[in-house]
């Protein structure tokens, strides 16, 4: 796996000048790099518009992503709950699900 912790759009607000020139940080949109442990390989997953700046097709949440890499590892996410002070946590919260469109 491997990812950055922002994404990028493909313009740049403000004045473009010679030493400014750089495309701006997004952060709804980014990539991750997956491969092996059962990952279908070469595929993409997920569609940003043309301007890279909203999410068009297939949104993976951050507790998504957490659940399915657990998956892989062999994990079942619902799994690892625990009770505090009445209520149930987990690394994914209560949304985490599977995305098994990534999956071979």
């Amino acid at each position: 796996v491997w990812g950055g912790e922002f994404g990028r759009t493909v313009y740049s607000q403000g004045k473009l000048t010679k030493d400014d020139y750089g495309r701006d940080h997004h952060p709804r949109c980014f990539t991750m790099w997956m491969a092996g442990a059962g990952v279908k390989s070469g595929i993409s997953y997920g569609e940003t518009d043309d301007f890279s700046y909203n999410i068009i097709k297939n949104p993976v949440h951050v507790h998504d992503f957490q659940a399915t890499l657990l998956h892989l590892m062999g994990i079942d996410h619902e799994q690892l709950t625990y009770k505090y002070q009445g209520r149930r946590f987990r690394l994914t919260d209560v949304h985490g699900q599977v995305i098994k469109g990534i999956l071979s």
